[in-house]
């Protein structure tokens, strides 16, 4: 396993502790947040890296925040400390610690969660609609980059999006990011943006290399999101050995992108780079 990067929002005073524990640890990278600004502000920054949030459920407004963290960046793994708790629920949060530092208790959360999100991964790989494009990327082969991406924008529409878009990322122009395939009807095609900019979700996760949603109530949205013609979209990295392209997947009703749905958009995402990589 990788390095993991952790973004602990604790109180000021429990900081310490925190950060000597975790740092302890080889693959982990601590870095330390004392307010719910601050955790929206480190996740909203595409230069950082945060693999898993711990947050104090005694820092203010930190059920609130969970909600807005998971609504924004699904995909992320969150821990909620509560230890004034003998057993707590973790609600929206995918587990909860009791006793952070009783036997090594967060850490061996935090790993126990990065290998289930592997496993998870290694899982869903083998459904149906994964192994299906990744025999049409087969048929393909030789057709050039324009063909795979075209193919994993189709494969991404069969899955019940209503507008989904390849843009490809070319870093010797700075950061361009121009569409090159798209999937949907006729008039979401000729109004969706022919390039990203750097407000736009695209142009975030171009830079950032991580998943994104976004609904209406939004700032950083795609401007089918914007204009009102879609209720939600998904904007997943496509990485080789650097950010090759964003994978774009709207739906029209609010709300209708969750943790599942992103982890396919993933999938395909790493099929496409894997056969982009390969020629």
């Amino acid at each position: 396993m990788s390095q993991i990067d952790v973004l602990l929002a604790i109180h000021r005073e429990d900081a310490k502790r925190y950060y000597q524990n975790l740092n302890q640890h080889k693959d982990l990278r601590p870095q330390i947040v004392t307010t719910a600004q601050e955790v929206m502000e480190t996740l909203g920054n595409d230069s950082q890296r945060v693999d898993v949030l711990v947050l104090d459920n005694r820092l203010e407004d930190s059920f609130e925040l969970v909600e807005d963290v998971r609504h924004t960046y699904p995909r992320l793994v969150i821990v909620l400390i509560d230890e004034d708790a003998d057993f707590a629920l973790p609600g929206r949060a995918d587990d909860v610690s009791t006793a952070p530092f009783t036997n090594d208790d967060l850490v061996r959360r935090i790993m126990r969660l990065m290998s289930d999100r592997q496993l998870e991964t290694l899982r869903a790989d083998a459904m149906p609609a994964i192994r299906e494009f990744a025999k049409q990327l087969r048929h393909v082969t030789g057709s050039g980059d324009l063909g795979k991406q075209q193919a994993a924008v189709n494969a991404c529409s069969e899955l019940g999006y209503d507008y989904v878009a390849f843009y490809k990322v070319d870093a010797s122009q700075g950061l361009s990011v121009r569409l090159r395939a798209q999937a949907g009807a006729p008039p979401l095609q000729a109004a969706a943006p022919e390039e990203a900019g750097v407000d736009d979700i695209v142009g975030w996760v171009a830079k950032s290399a991580q998943s994104r949603t976004a609904g209406p109530q939004d700032s950083l949205n795609y401007r089918l999101v914007t204009q009102g013609r879609m209720g939600a979209v998904a904007a997943v990295p496509v990485s080789t050995a650097t950010t090759y392209g964003v994978l774009v997947a709207c739906r029209l009703e609010p709300d209708s992108i969750n943790q599942s749905h992103v982890l396919m958009l993933e999938l395909i995402s790493a099929q496409l780079a894997a056969a982009v990589s390969k020629e």
